[in-house]
């Protein structure tokens, strides 16, 4: 399979926008109905104000804070989307190089089919990272993060309320090819934004695989979510790590790092990259 080189910048998903007048799911609102499917029995509607357009943004704490809880750093904010990443005070201009965030799985899906390509199972993204490297942590190698030259757009300092930026970049995403690329020639496998993958997520999806007491030759991924800490939302997997990765919380950029989010889900920090079939 191909992999693109780089995440899918805001100038390439501006061109699909105007070519097919695609409305993203952050520009829309939110349907009472379609949320309910994802929480507990009996939750009462919310004010009809709070279902108007929106998405998540990060907004740093004023000084340190347990870390247990991440919604202490996340907002959302109404009028934040791909084109207001921050919200409607914000936009992209200067910044069409950058990664395309704000999009949901479903956004990146319409996109990769527009493209002629689709998004990459998280098994071929891994290999994809991992750049031929064996039993290596990053895709750079088994040098940490820190040492030596900067090599993602991750979180330096105190997290999540003081970055210091010292990778050039601070509290925010960084123009594609900023750092070196790994042995394939793709850039930004670890941090910038999380991106993401094909497959459904599972906490239990490795597990199985093992159980299976077979090796797994290119797995497709599961049938069907189940996430223990919310098991009625299907989540999809993301890869990869962000601008907000740090090793106090969370050090994502691990090439086997996973994390998950609802199909739905727009972030800050979340974007994609695309894949094609030989």
């Amino acid at each position: 399979f191909w992999m693109d080189e780089t995440e899918v910048t805001n100038a390439q998903f501006a061109a699909f926008v105007a070519a097919t007048g695609y409305v993203t799911t952050a520009e829309k609102p939110i349907i009472w109905e379609d949320l309910q499917t994802q929480l507990p029995a009996g939750t009462p509607k919310p004010a009809d104000s709070l279902l108007a357009p929106s998405s998540l943004v990060f907004v740093p704490s004023t000084g340190p804070i347990e870390l247990q809880d991440y919604s202490q750093w996340w907002q959302f904010r109404r009028g934040a989307d791909w084109r207001h990443p921050e919200g409607p005070q914000t936009n992209i201009v200067g910044r069409e190089n950058h990664p395309v965030v704000q999009v949901s799985w479903d956004d990146a899906q319409a996109y990769a089919q527009w493209a002629g390509k689709r998004l990459p199972t998280e098994a071929e993204w891994e290999w994809a990272a991992r750049g031929g490297l064996y039993q290596q942590e990053f895709p750079w190698g088994s040098e940490p993060i820190e040492q030596g030259k900067s090599k993602a757009n991750t979180w330096q300092g105190q997290f999540p309320y003081a970055d210091t930026g010292s990778d050039g970049f601070k509290t925010t995403t960084a123009p594609v090819k900023s750092f070196a690329p790994n042995a394939f020639g793709l850039y930004d496998m670890a941090g910038n934004v999380w991106e993401w993958c094909a497959d459904y997520y599972r906490a239990d999806c490795y597990q199985n695989l093992l159980s299976a007491n077979q090796l797994s030759v290119n797995p497709e991924g599961p049938s069907d979510s189940f996430d223990p800490a919310e098991p009625d939302v299907p989540k999809k997997v993301m890869r990869g790590g962000s601008f907000l990765c740090h090793d106090s919380y969370c050090s994502s950029y691990r090439c086997s790092a996973r994390m998950k989010s609802s199909p739905d889900s727009g972030l800050i920090h979340t974007g994609f990259r695309c894949a094609r079939d030989e």
